[in-house]
């Protein structure tokens, strides 16, 4: 018989062949295969290695004249820049007057008010990941189910939040029950009932004062362009905002960073929660949509607002919603319009 393994060349017979019958005289004589052998012959051809299967990434774009035009392109806007910034400083520096004076000290503080938005943008982005770090080291814990571990951890998500006026009172609640815990995942779900629920409150009024802020200006805005505007702006301070509380803060560039970030987590998380919470309260404003399609825009984007939001919030938050109610868009976006409905 022929290995299973073996790759079989191809053949031509001829339709009179005595080989031929031969052969199926012993194939009708052959006692079956048992279950086994053919389970261990589906076995060996499903551990077979399998042929690479061609992708898009497998096709070769040539080299990218595109790129380099662009490249190009904005290198020398970037060198005329330059060169015009560095003439005038020399033309500025080289008077001996008020002028040249003037410009020196206000150079200066160009200067250090750079340097100082560097340091403190550096020192956001490193915030925002010791949040990711902590978050991860939160959900190792959880897996383990070791108490030890869980007290590391809750111990840094104490260092993270120390130094608060604001949870002064939570962590010395906190510390008043913290030795008592003896089984594993109880002190984490204490944290999370003890510390984690005032941020909440506070991080729900933000996204609920965000997406009314954004629902009006829709509404209102004589341009569509302007409203895009602010929308972004808006979206971009609550993210802020809301790590600022968890004990992020980053400045704006770690902002459009934690913007990437809850995007990629509403992406991961499924677009169909997205549609079922935004498209269900903006087909439900039958009534609004009907008096005006501002105010039905104005509708859609605060629940868009409330979508991020809620998604900031579980991205920024250190724990996961273990004892405490999640944060919803679609109760935001309710509470929000139930407020500024007329006669509410």
């Amino acid at each position: 018989m022929t290995m299973d393994t073996e790759t079989r060349k191809p053949r031509t017979f001829a339709p009179d062949d005595p080989a031929l019958k031969a052969a199926a005289e012993a194939a009708a004589t052959e006692p079956p295969v048992s279950e086994p052998q053919a389970s261990s012959r589906t076995q060996r051809q499903a551990s077979a290695p399998q042929p690479p299967r061609p992708t898009v990434a497998d096709l070769s774009r040539g080299f990218r004249w595109g790129a380099m035009l662009l490249s190009g392109l904005a290198g020398l806007v970037a060198l005329s820049a330059v060169l015009w910034f560095t003439n005038y400083v020399e033309v500025a520096l080289s008077r001996q007057d008020w002028l040249g004076w003037t410009a020196l000290v206000l150079l200066c503080v160009v200067g250090v008010s750079a340097a100082v938005l560097i340091l403190r943008e550096i020192w956001g982005l490193f915030r925002l990941a010791r949040l990711e770090r902590l978050r991860k080291d939160v959900q190792e814990a959880l897996k383990e189910r070791d108490l030890a571990h869980e007290r590391r951890t809750v111990r840094h998500l104490k260092s993270v939040l120390s130094g608060r006026p604001a949870l002064a009172w939570p962590l010395a609640r906190f510390a008043e029950h913290e030795n008592d815990v003896l089984n594993p995942g109880d002190l984490l779900s204490l944290a999370d009932r003890e510390l984690m629920v005032p941020l909440d409150q506070e991080a729900r009024r933000t996204v609920l004062t965000a997406a009314k802020r954004v629902a009006m200006v829709t509404a209102i805005s004589p341009m569509a362009w302007i409203a895009m505007i602010y929308v972004l702006f808006e979206n971009v301070r609550m993210l802020r905002a809301i790590a600022g509380l968890y004990g992020g803060r980053p400045g704006p560039l770690g902002g459009l960073r934690l913007a990437r970030m809850v995007i990629g987590h509403i992406i991961a998380t499924g677009g169909v929660a997205l549609t079922d919470d935004l498209l269900g309260q903006f087909l439900g404003q039958d009534l609004l949509r009907r008096l005006s399609r501002r105010l039905g825009e104005g509708v859609f984007n605060g629940a868009l607002t409330s979508r991020v939001g809620a998604a900031g919030v579980e991205v920024c938050r250190p724990l996961p919603f273990l004892v405490a109610p999640p944060i919803r868009a679609r109760d935001i976006l309710a509470e929000a319009f139930r407020r500024t409905a007329p006669g509410a």
